[in-house]
């Protein structure tokens, strides 16, 4: 394996992470990332939308917890919430109302989770 495939191996689990997709470095549209290995374009990255990424969050989180984040108990769904917060979740358009019925909860649920994070 060369080095430049030793480098897109490295780095595809972080574009899985975050709902990108890889391809050929000429391939790349203008807003997409070119990343190059010791001088050379290697692979380019086509970032997500935001919305799109919110999704892929919420299906990595439910994933990790092996169930629907719509059973998590209050407690976990408060730590769902502030870790999206966190990763800017609710800067997207929606997002409250996208984390809520992932959760399975109110609008005003996720609010007072988010507020009672300020709180503390």
């Amino acid at each position: 394996m060369s080095g430049e495939e030793r480098f897109i191996a490295a780095v595809k689990p972080l574009v899985d992470a975050m709902g990108g997709a890889m391809l050929p470095p000429d391939e790349a549209g203008p807003e997409d990332v070119v990343l190059a290995w010791e001088g050379v374009d290697a692979v380019a990255v086509r970032l997500p939308q935001l919305a799109d990424s919110l999704d892929h969050i919420l299906a990595a989180m439910e994933r990790r917890e092996g169930r629907p984040l719509s059973e998590l108990d209050r407690r976990a769904k408060q730590e769902v919430v502030r870790i999206l917060e966190a990763r800017g979740a609710f800067a997207v358009r929606h997002g409250v109302e996208t984390v809520a019925g992932a959760l399975g909860v109110s609008r005003f649920t996720v609010y007072n989770y988010l507020n009672r994070e300020k709180g503390a």
